[in-house]
């Protein structure tokens, strides 16, 4: 054997351990931090289960000396979760559904459409992105009360439908998309609203799917809009209507965890079911740092 080969064989058998200590130091630290993430909501799950009297027991407790169920009978007794719960999939299905419609067809326009001014428009468009929720919070309340949708699903519907994170995350996608395909369909007749439905959209399924689990999960998790824009028992989210445990002067905290587990519930099992095509949309989106 050459000198060269022998060489080749001593870097490669240098090589492995110290690609296999990086390996593990890598995947060490993943899991490190999987398990720093995963600390609040187990903790969540432990106070949910524990009796008042262990919430602030010190040292923490995590297991409960008695598993405490009837603490989620007294949740969903004490409040209507029923109806919390079907206006907050309400609020979410319809915020979801119509956010994207709206969003795939102003991506649509700034991304296969030539007009005059369009990027121009995108950048303006694309800066109201710098505008905190809470300036534009009040104008929109006052539109809602002159409308006379104050305390109803129109409200908490129709302001969130629209969101210019969402038309720029379906923008970058739709901009991956040959524009051959639009070429061919304009030659064979097809308009720009057929192009957009029946050949953009059957394309766009994982960036349309990651949008979804976003919009949903921020229309599930929203607060300070139904606080604001709501006011009886019966158009309450979820969120808001767990506000209800956290008194002046007292928390019910062990009632609180027991509902925040409830609430979590659906949100988990939809982000269970859909992480591939989260993962992918992010990815293919442009939003994965590429």
């Amino acid at each position: 054997m050459t000198i060269d080969g022998l060489r080749t064989r001593a870097l490669k058998a240098y090589a492995r351990p110290v690609v296999r200590i990086r390996f593990l130091t890598l995947h060490g630290i993943l899991i490190a931090g999987s398990v720093l993430m995963l600390l609040p909501f187990i903790w969540m799950l432990s106070t949910s289960l524990k009796e008042p009297r262990e919430v602030f027991t010190y040292p923490p407790v995590w297991i409960p000396s008695r598993i405490a169920w009837e603490n989620y009978v007294q949740a969903v007794s004490l409040m209507p979760f029923g109806r919390f719960y079907l206006n907050s999939l309400v609020v979410a299905v319809s915020v979801t559904l119509l956010q994207l419609t709206t969003s795939s067809l102003a991506a649509f326009a700034f991304a296969r459409l030539r007009f005059w001014g369009r990027e121009p428009l995108f950048m303006l468009y694309l800066a109201t992105l710098m505008i905190p929720f809470q300036v534009t919070m009040i104008p929109n309340f006052i539109l809602i009360r002159y409308l006379g949708w104050y305390d109803s699903y129109k409200a908490l519907i129709l302001p969130p439908s629209f969101s210019a994170f969402s038309t720029f995350l379906l923008r970058q996608y739709f901009l991956g998309i040959p524009m051959d395909f639009d070429e061919a369909a304009r030659i064979d007749g097809a308009s720009s609203w057929r192009i957009w439905r029946q050949i953009i959209l059957p394309l766009s399924g994982p960036a349309l799917a990651a949008l979804s689990i976003f919009v949903f999960l921020g229309a599930w998790n929203d607060f300070l809009w139904p606080l604001v824009i709501t006011m009886s028992l019966e158009m309450r989210t979820l969120p808001v209507g767990l506000s209800a445990f956290q008194g002046q002067y007292n928390v019910q905290w062990h009632l609180l965890m027991a509902g925040s587990v409830i609430a979590l519930l659906p949100v988990l099992l939809i982000y269970i079911l859909a992480q591939r095509w989260f993962v992918e949309g992010i990815t293919l989106s442009g939003m994965g740092g590429r």
